[in-house]
């Protein structure tokens, strides 16, 4: 059976990823910081472990990899969905709300990388990060966003050059408005209800709607599998044509 590792799956995409995996019958350890909610996605499965803590260093990077080994015997796909945003311009960002963001959203997944990818070589498994078409296109007012999820695209591709020949793909997904507690916060930020913002998010797609969680999982599914196995070093949007307009 194979073994995925996702993080940030205790909601949204992360935790559509991880249940998404354990229906197709993966080994799943869901990685998160809130116990209840990753109790709540592993109970969807019996297929699902889970790991709860905070990823700050390579320190816990190394143990969480080290867990799923323990836990599972193999690693096939690391799944790097851990992300956070921060709204605000450069002058509201202090030093640490900038090495906040860029530690969540880049060097862990650089962290979790480094250390699963001896074991993806024995596996000719695969990493897929979960970027955002921020990092493609600037946003207004999230300039710390907007670099993380830029480096991780480029981090993207620059692991696939590493490892193309050791047989592991390495691909990033760039969602544009998908229906998470994150975009939920964002209403917050841009004082509207939930409704009328996601009304206003949805209108600024071609096609009108916004990515539910269901739709970025299910393209990391295809991109963990053999029929992916051409496909290496690809920063893939998912945002209803958005970026096609742009």
């Amino acid at each position: 059976m194979s073994v995925v590792l996702v993080t940030g799956a205790s909601s949204g995409i992360g935790a559509a990823i991880a249940i998404a995996f354990a229906e197709e019958g993966w080994d799943v350890m869901a990685a998160g910081r809130n116990e209840g909610r990753l109790e709540e996605v592993a109970d969807v499965s019996d297929n699902i472990a889970t790991w709860a803590g905070e990823l700050s260093g390579s320190e816990d990077c190394d143990e969480l990899v080290s867990d799923t080994i323990d836990e599972f015997g193999s690693l096939d796909c690391l799944v790097n969905s851990a992300g956070i945003l921060l709204h605000a311009d450069a002058s509201e960002t202090s030093d640490d709300d900038w090495l906040d963001t860029i530690a969540v959203n880049l060097s862990v997944p650089f962290f979790l990388s480094r250390t699963a990818i001896p074991q993806l070589r024995r596996t000719e498994g695969s990493i897929v990060n979960i970027a955002s078409y921020w990092g493609l296109q600037a946003g207004k007012g999230v300039p710390a966003y907007c670099a993380s999820k830029g480096g991780l695209i480029m981090l993207t591709r620059a692991l696939a050059v590493d490892t193309a020949a050791d047989g592991i793909r390495v691909n990033a997904i760039c969602p544009g408005g998908v229906d998470t507690p994150m975009l939920a916060a964002s209403a917050d930020e841009a004082g509207m209800d939930t409704e009328e913002f996601f009304g206003v998010v949805a209108g600024g797609s071609p096609n009108g709607r916004i990515s539910t969680p269901e739709d970025i999982a299910a393209l990391t599914l295809f991109l963990a599998s053999d029929a992916a196995m051409q496909i290496t070093g690809t920063a893939i949007p998912v945002d209803g044509g958005l970026s096609a307009a742009d």
